[in-house]
């Protein structure tokens, strides 16, 4: 990855946002945002492995969405695909990072908690339509673009 220190910041968050508003869930738009950085990455396959991920892990609620993203975006930046131990330990520190400046941001990493519904809720598997009002009732968007500003400030302190 070169000229990181040229990352826009807002830009990033706003193509979050964007690829959310178009359709792609919550850790699909986290992924996709960055997506030029990774041009060795298959990125049609990363956004098939990110589609399990929406609603909290298939609605089930759980880790949110973009969080899920930002781990996926960590292991594209420095996982390893051998069991290097150090490489693991690099990776699980930077999702560690990344995480902790999500809670911190908004006080959960729990879709439950984050949509304000009962903790432990599984919703049918079946998304909800994407409508005006669906866009309303969710603060999606904006922990997407929210997830995508902390990878972009991540990026710009490499």
């Amino acid at each position: 990855m070169d000229n990181l220190e040229d990352i826009n910041i807002e830009e990033r968050a706003e193509r979050g946002r964007y690829h959310f508003l178009s359709g792609l869930n919550c850790a699909q738009s986290v992924v996709a945002a960055f997506r030029d950085l990774f041009p060795d990455a298959d990125i049609d396959t990363a956004l098939r492995m990110a589609a399990s991920f929406g609603g909290g892990m298939g609605r089930m609620r759980m880790t949110c969405g973009a969080v899920s993203g930002l781990a996926m975006l960590a292991g594209l930046e420095c996982g390893s695909a051998i069991g290097d131990q150090d490489a693991r330990t690099r990776n699980y520190a930077l999702v560690q990072e990344l995480a902790a400046a999500f809670k911190a941001e908004n006080d959960s990493l729990i879709c439950a908690e984050l949509l304000g519904l009962r903790s432990g809720q599984i919703d049918p598997p079946r998304p909800s339509e994407r409508t005006a009002e669906y866009y309303r009732a969710r603060p999606c968007p904006v922990l997407v673009a929210c997830a995508c500003r902390i990878y972009a400030q991540h990026l710009k302190s490499l």
